[in-house]
């Protein structure tokens, strides 16, 4: 249970280190077995190289052997992903997440080269991220059975949401690589066809029940994993009703401790929307 952890601001809009800190600290003690940081959630095209390896510091020094840190370290300029990934490796993270390259729409042979490049460039195992929605660009399962024969690409974040698409996948690939739900809502359903847990977001908020769905899932008990993820699924939704992580900060805010505006071009969640958050979260409380 991976949480793809947010990035707070303070009141003028710069990264708060001091707040990221004890939001490690959080998720640690809640359920999670590590973070990715700088990713989607994170709101990545939005930081500086600097502030993305202060970050990936901050988190080792934060997280220390309790729970894993990967370094969202993709973008849609291999030789920056390539940088980013060993500045990553040199402060200690543990594995680092690239985003399949969006805006350029590279063809397939292109997206091979790219990711085995960043593999090739630090020791550190490496999970793809396919998310077409936001790239424009699907990792073909045919690609993905291709990189995996690469020693450090390990895993998947899956947020494909064609559940034949990543049925395919997971029978395709060896033994061994991860495939991780990258949608909340689809857990129960990647990891009943054989994938390993999740990439959450609703992890700020609920990050022991969904520990509890992976395991009610794993255990073939499909009444409890049923319950469990019926109670959730209306935080699930409410994280999405409004672009990511929109959501997810004013419910923060609200229910834990400020973490600040998304940054331009994001904004503030409406009232409507915290409402649904904040009445989602009470209803999850039952599991």
């Amino acid at each position: 249970m991976l949480t793809a952890v947010l990035t707070p601001f303070d009141e003028g809009g710069a990264v708060d280190y001091g707040v990221f800190w004890k939001l490690i600290r959080h998720l640690a003690d809640n359920g999670c077995d590590g973070v990715v940081v700088t990713g989607t959630t994170g709101e990545s095209p939005t930081l500086s190289k600097p502030e993305k390896i202060a970050l990936y510091k901050a988190a080792v020094e934060a997280a220390g052997d309790r729970i894993k840190v990967i370094a969202g370290t993709g973008t849609y300029n291999t030789a920056e992903s390539i940088a980013l990934s060993e500045q990553a490796a040199a402060v200690g993270v543990h594995g680092i997440m690239a985003v399949t390259p969006y805006y350029s729409k590279p063809p397939q042979q292109g997206l091979i080269k790219h990711f085995s490049a960043i593999a090739d460039a630090t020791e550190l195992p490496l999970m793809l991220y396919n998310i077409p929605g936001r790239t424009s660009r699907l990792i073909e399962v045919e690609t993905l059975v291709e990189l995996a024969g690469h020693e450090r690409i390990v895993a998947v974040k899956d947020a494909v949401g064609d559940h034949d698409f990543t049925s395919r996948a997971i029978a395709d690939l060896p033994e061994g690589f991860a495939v991780y739900s990258g949608d909340d809502a689809r857990t129960k359903d990647i990891v009943y066809a054989g994938g390993v847990g999740v990439v959450s977001v609703a992890a700020h908020f609920v990050g022991n029940q969904i520990q509890k769905l992976i395991a009610a899932v794993l255990a073939e008990d499909h009444d409890e994993a049923n319950r469990i993820h019926d109670a959730l699924s209306p935080l699930f939704g409410a994280l999405f009703v409004e672009p990511s992580p929109m959501p997810l900060k004013a419910g923060m805010t609200a229910l834990w401790e400020s973490v600040g505006q998304p940054r331009l071009p994001l904004v503030p969640a409406s009232d409507e929307t915290l409402e649904k958050v904040k009445a989602a979260y009470e209803a999850a409380q039952a599991v």
